[in-house]
């Protein structure tokens, strides 16, 4: 009788142990993944306004294909805020100059694309900080707003960005994020889903990414008719 007891409280306190260490992962979860949401500092997922604006974002690179992405936004006419790479400004500086020449935004992506969880404090000054000191190499003097990889992030990276003043940025629309769109789907729910201070999110430096680079010319022609304009991050912020 003793021993059954026994066994019965041990398997209660398991299963107490169990749930709530299964409440503590999704908490975390929730935290590490949220667009809307982060424990330090300014993050912003789009803008509070009834201005129809909305910023394009390009994450990633720049790679080669940097011209043909420049060459499209100049046709459109229109600014976006390219998130780079430490590792990709480095390998490329003439890229990196071409963007900042052409008047785009630059943003911070991190030197290495790593997922900015579970990091130390000296991890995340060393990619954020070698990122800057490429930035800066391309002639960009603007505002560098930070975009964390997958949208990743939980404390250490929140608080560094806060003690420096400094905004992540997230997005409220991502038609090519995870998973396998067409052109036509990513204009069509790009323009379903976008709102007065909307950031859009695209990924256009990758050898993949020609359905996505394509999308650009109907999104803005589509969204201008309705009415948009087109700002980078920064000056969206000031709406």
């Amino acid at each position: 009788m003793v021993r059954r007891l026994l066994s019965r409280r041990v398997l209660i306190g398991t299963a107490l142990v169990l749930v709530v260490l299964l409440g503590l992962w999704v908490g975390v979860y929730y935290l590490m993944n949220s667009r809307t949401f982060q424990l330090a500092g300014r993050l912003v997922d789009r803008v509070d306004t009834r201005d129809k604006v909305v910023a394009l974002t390009l994450d990633d690179g720049p790679t080669d294909k940097a011209p043909e992405v420049l060459k499209v936004l100049a046709d459109a006419g229109v600014p976006a805020t390219f998130y780079l790479m430490g590792r990709d400004l480095a390998a490329h500086p003439e890229y990196g100059r071409q963007i900042a020449q052409a008047g785009h935004e630059i943003g911070n992506h991190t030197y290495n694309h790593r997922r900015m969880v579970f990091v130390s404090s000296d991890t995340v000054r060393d990619e954020v900080e070698r990122t800057d000191a490429e930035i800066a190499k391309t002639g960009y003097r603007g505002p560098i707003t930070f975009r964390p990889p997958n949208g990743k992030k939980l404390w250490e990276l929140p608080k560094y960005l806060s003690d420096h003043d400094r905004t992540t940025v997230t997005w409220d629309v991502e038609p090519d994020s995870g998973k396998i769109a067409t052109t036509d789907e990513m204009v069509a729910e790009t323009v379903r889903e976008v709102r007065p201070g909307s950031i859009v999110l695209l990924h256009v430096m990758h050898e993949w990414a020609g359905p996505s680079l394509a999308a650009i010319p109907r999104i803005v022609a589509e969204l201008r008719s309705a009415g948009y304009s087109f700002v980078t991050v920064s000056e969206l912020m000031k709406h």
